[in-house]
């Protein structure tokens, strides 16, 4: 089994640090030791399920389980939640919340 992907890897470094966290800090909040928290980052290692549930918990976040046509939508509210001044670039205004980014 491959580790965690670079995307989710970069969202874990970015959730810890918003809040100030260092990965020693986070560590003593899991019970695990930095350089494991150092590896999972890293893509080193692949966590368990209940270790991985637990990570993003801890920083305020959760997994869930989305059909995948439902994907883009989910993406589009996380976005539009992240940016919510963002405007359309089409120049009609606002864009739905259901919008979906078009590669350019």
């Amino acid at each position: 089994m491959s580790g965690l992907s670079e995307a989710f890897r970069q969202e874990l470094v970015e959730t810890r640090n918003q809040h100030a966290w260092s990965q020693t800090e986070l560590g003593q909040k899991l019970g695990l030791p930095q350089a494991h928290i150092s590896r999972i980052e890293a893509g080193k290692v692949m966590p368990r399920f209940d270790t991985l549930l637990d990570l993003v918990r801890v920083l305020d976040r959760d997994l869930l389980m989305v059909p995948r046509a439902l994907v883009p939508v989910v993406q589009a509210l996380i976005r539009d939640y992240r940016h919510p001044d963002q405007k359309a670039d089409d120049g009609e205004g606002e864009r739905p919340l259901y919008a979906v980014d078009e590669p350019r």
